[in-house]
């Protein structure tokens, strides 16, 4: 399981590759991309701000991850979550599980 918080990009193909790569227990992937909008609530949006508490916001999204490995059998998850400045179509969020 891994938790990265950081401000730069990243590419979510090479992060699906480097997470199942050596593992012959995974036989399914399921990611999810989230994406900054353009609008909101009818609002425009031309950029949006992301801070956080460091440790607080890793040791959340770990107990998310602990909870849902709990309920379903879960080999591996990985969460990156962006901080810092956004615009509209920059990726906010890559969460990606593997299962056997």
């Amino acid at each position: 399981m891994t938790v990265r918080i950081q401000s730069e990009d990243f590419d979510a193909g090479a992060e699906i590759d480097a997470l199942r790569k050596g593992n012959p227990e995974i036989g399914a992937i399921a990611s999810f991309v989230g994406i900054v909008r353009d609008t909101n609530d009818g609002a425009s949006v031309s950029q949006m701000t992301l801070e956080h508490y460091a440790g607080m916001t890793e040791k959340s999204i770990a107990e998310t991850i602990s909870e849902a490995r709990g309920r379903w059998n879960i080999l591996d998850a990985l969460v990156i979550h962006r901080i810092g400045t956004l615009r509209p179509t920059d990726q906010i969020v890559l969460v990606v599980v593997a299962s056997g």
